[in-house]
């Protein structure tokens, strides 16, 4: 009888671990799928309109391709605001390769950017990071971190 009390024991502990693990797993997969649904909401349209246009007016270029994933995501951040900004795309229709001027000037991954300074950053950049490298001012600095920064482009130039 004292055998079958601690079996039972042991059982319970582990029915008890168990249960634990499965509720942490979806806490954290509840938080994960909260911030994924924040970080898709685009902002307000028009929001980013004159930073966008001042971007554009600094000679700054945004180089990408339309089937880039995080082309698209850098884009998403300015919502209807993108239009504004000063891109220029590198692939060809069907996706064969590469635009002259995407060669000419160098560009290996997308998103790229190219500043006024010489400077070029690849990969999804943050607005405050546009903001400091171009001198536009945002808009409202609260939403200025939604993109984290990443040195190095994501996509490959060339498929």
């Amino acid at each position: 009888m004292k055998e079958e009390a601690k079996h039972s024991i042991a059982q319970q502990r582990s029915h008890r671990r168990v249960r634990n693990a499965t509720l942490a797993l979806l806490v954290i997969a509840a938080v994960i799928g909260g911030y994924i649904y924040i970080q898709s909401i685009p902002p307000p349209p028009g929001m980013y309109d004159d930073f966008a246009k001042c971007i554009a007016q600094t000679n700054t270029k945004f180089y990408g391709a339309f089937w880039c994933p995080h082309c698209a995501a850098q884009k998403r951040v300015f919502g209807d605001s993108a239009q504004y900004l000063p891109y220029v795309e590198c692939s060809l229709p069907d996706e064969s390769g590469e635009l002259q001027v995407c060669v000419d000037d160098g560009i290996k991954s997308y998103p790229t950017w190219t500043f006024p300074d010489g400077s070029r950053l690849s990969g999804e950049l943050s607005l405050a990071t546009l903001a400091e490298k171009t001198g536009c001012a945002l808009p409202n600095q609260n939403l200025a971190s939604s993109t984290v920064d990443v040195t190095v482009g994501s996509s490959s130039a060339a498929q």
